[in-house]
């Protein structure tokens, strides 16, 4: 599958490491084999997406496995939801961030499945990182709400808490494909909410309604997790809360032997309507 120009819409071919469209737009292969699909005109801030701190502080707390159970769900509902089907699909993680969840279900998968793993971020340095650590699956910068791939050619997508456009989703998933989203169930790091806000609040329960797509399965995953105060630090510095927490809560934080938080995700799987 090639990319689509983000200018004009033309499928991109790659020449040498260039990749180019009909109309000679031309984006570069960067060495470490991301392309940068996101023109100066399609970003709201110079460096968009998360910055260098939250992303260290993601890949610390990733790598000591602390989502590995919902890391490995996702893999299992993927491995289901594509076992009826042909060889050659490819699978999108829309804001797929340092490539944790993506790069996983480019080397799980492919054994099977013989499928391209694709992930999309805006920001520039994650996906430059991911692409590194990740050579089984293919990144790219680009906007969630401007995705550049052909109509139907991707099977399925996976989002994890990361927005995007309904009709591009429409647009770029094909007949029979599939979304697999992650979002926050009630108490979700309701521990970490509590050291912030005077009155935490509950996540709803609502399930998104997603235009075209039909909500077919809903699962819930809840475990407890027992932190260091580093990587306490580390899961604050991901979340939102993160901007609302002052330097004293940190350090705060920082001390405590032992934290613990009860992670709650819901995991629901929408497939499009023909």
């Amino acid at each position: 599958m090639q990319y689509q120009c983000p200018l004009c819409h033309q499928s991109l071919q790659l020449d040498n490491q260039t990749w180019r469209c009909a109309n000679n737009h031309q984006f570069d292969r960067a060495k470490e084999g991301y392309v940068n699909l996101m023109p100066v005109q399609h970003k709201k801030s110079k460096n968009p997406g998360d910055n260098q701190m939250m992303m260290q502080a993601r890949r610390q707390f990733l790598d000591a496995g602390y989502y590995q159970p919902l890391r490995d769900a996702i893999a299992v509902l993927f491995d289901k939801q594509l076992s009826e089907h042909q060889t050659g699909l490819s699978v999108l993680d829309i804001g797929c961030g340092e490539g944790y969840y993506t790069g996983f279900l480019a080397e799980s998968l492919y054994a099977r499945h013989k499928l391209s793993v694709y992930g999309l971020d805006i920001a520039k340095g994650a996906v430059r990182s991911a692409a590194k650590r990740y050579p089984a699956a293919h990144f790219c910068v680009a906007s969630s709400y401007r995705l550049p791939f052909d109509d139907q050619s991707i099977h399925a997508v996976l989002r994890i808490y990361a927005p995007c456009e309904a009709s591009e989703l429409k647009r770029v998933i094909s007949a029979d494909g599939i979304i697999i989203t992650v979002t926050p169930a009630p108490a979700h790091l309701f521990q970490l909410k509590e050291l912030i806000y005077q009155t935490p609040q509950l996540h709803a329960e609502i399930a998104e309604n997603i235009d075209g797509f039909s909500l077919i399965e809903e699962q819930r995953l809840s475990y407890p997790m027992v932190l260091s105060g580093q990587q306490a630090v580390n899961l604050l510095q991901m979340t939102p809360f993160a901007w609302k927490a002052n330097e004293k809560l940190i350090a705060e934080l920082s001390e405590v032997e032992a934290f613990h938080c009860n992670t709650d995700f819901f995991i629901r799987i929408y497939k499009k309507i023909h």
